[in-house]
């Protein structure tokens, strides 16, 4: 695997691989050393992982394989794409708000509200209709969309735009936007940014002021009074609200290709996203996932856990369970247990894997999740949305 060069024009090149969809070359960055778990016999993979020599199955599992299960499952998936409503195929966010539920696509905003869509658009006031990343304020109820274009607040049907002319928004191009109480926050292409809708005040972090490499950022999120930052080729960096203090977390082994020491600190310092819930933060990665307890790190690889691949484009955790959106489908895990979620390339047919210990099992899926490059998820109640490469997925919760 090549040496991966932190260069300006590269980051470029990468982003627009991701978040504009021209080819999958970003699938080059990491080594293709996918192997099957080594506890399982090759027979056994090999009939679990081929649908045509699996039980006749539909989504519904059988009742001791839900019971036995510490995670959720999901199934019944109904998929969506321009031709149910969506403005554009491809989704890069998802956000599920009260009765409604909010798609961020390359051609504009899509809501889904009592069995419709409605599209809006830079017509309508959005400042991009890339829209990247979607939060909603739990004090005002406020929509917030970060876009190739800005940041959009978005309130009682009215659109206001912020951009680095307008405001001190870091960066036009945001990857990434939270609401923490009165405070927003952004993860961009030139830094962090840090807006008090009380004071209607801005601050921006980059390499200037904080421990980053550089001033590109990709995922921000909160968590026991702080916040969280994915910082492009610097791993971690984490911004104490009290204190105002910042500290990093990179890789200790330096070593840009592979993973030397295990569970020794995130696993590689290109983080995609970070995500904080019941103690614990979830780091996104090219190169495999981290979980971080405040004293002790753990790393997944496709290669030793049920990760389903190492190119994670997001994460979100949800009390005990992250949801991980990979090149290669849906993982879900609690660290320990893992459910899988894959889609058939040549028809509308996949599978649900679940690991527990030293069991692999695979259930066939009919309809899947609509494409297996995963760019967002939300899960609230007994629902769970997908946005992929090609639509967004509703699943339930199979009880």
């Amino acid at each position: 695997m090549m040496k991966i060069k932190l260069k300006k024009y590269s980051k470029i090149a990468v982003f627009s691989v991701v978040f504009l969809g021209i080819g999958y070359m970003g699938f080059l960055w990491y080594g293709q050393n996918i192997s099957s778990l080594n506890h399982l016999s090759e027979d056994k993979l090999t009939m679990l992982d081929d649908p045509q020599l699996l039980p006749e199955k539909t989504a519904k599992l059988t009742a001791i394989e839900k019971d036995s299960n510490p995670i959720p499952i999901y199934g019944h998936w109904q998929n969506f794409t321009s031709k149910d409503g969506l403005p554009g195929d491809k989704a890069y966010c998802v956000r599920i708000n009260g009765n409604r539920v909010l798609v961020g696509t390359h051609e504009g905003l899509a809501v889904y509200e009592q069995g419709k869509w409605r599209t809006y658009t830079t017509k309508d006031g959005l400042a991009h209709n890339g829209v990247l990343s979607i939060d909603v304020s739990e004090l005002t109820g406020d929509v917030w969309l970060g876009t190739m274009g800005g940041l959009t607040r978005w309130s009682a049907g009215n659109f206001e735009n912020f951009t680095q002319f307008n405001s001190g928004l870091p960066n036009d191009i945001i990857y990434s936007v939270i609401c923490d109480g009165k405070d927003v926050w952004t993860a961009t292409a030139g830094g962090a940014g840090h807006y008090d809708t009380f004071t209607k005040r801005w601050e921006i972090f980059t390499e200037q002021n904080a421990p980053m490499h550089e001033p590109w950022t990709y995922g921000v999120c909160a968590g026991d009074g702080k916040i969280f930052i994915a910082a492009w080729g610097g791993g971690v960096v984490e911004y104490t609200k009290k204190t105002k203090k910042f500290r990093d977390y990179v890789d200790p082994d330096g070593n840009m290709e592979m993973d030397l020491f295990p569970d020794d600190g995130v696993v590689h310092d290109i983080t995609t996203g970070t995500s904080w819930a019941n103690g614990n933060l979830w780091v996104a990665t090219y190169f495999g996932l981290s979980r971080y307890d405040g004293v002790h790190w753990k790393g997944y690889f496709d290669h030793d856990s049920g990760l389903a691949s190492n190119f994670i484009n997001f994460v979100r955790a949800v009390g005990p369970v992250a949801f991980i959106c990979t090149d290669k489908g849906l993982s879900t895990t609690d660290g320990e247990n893992w459910v899988n979620y894959t889609k058939n390339d040549q028809n509308n047919a996949g599978k649900t894997i679940i690991i527990k210990g030293n069991e692999k099992t695979a259930s066939a899926m009919s309809p899947s999740i609509s494409h297996n490059f995963t760019l967002g998820v939300d899960v609230k109640d007994h629902v769970i949305w997908l946005a992929t490469s090609k639509g967004v997925s509703r699943g339930e919760l199979l009880k």
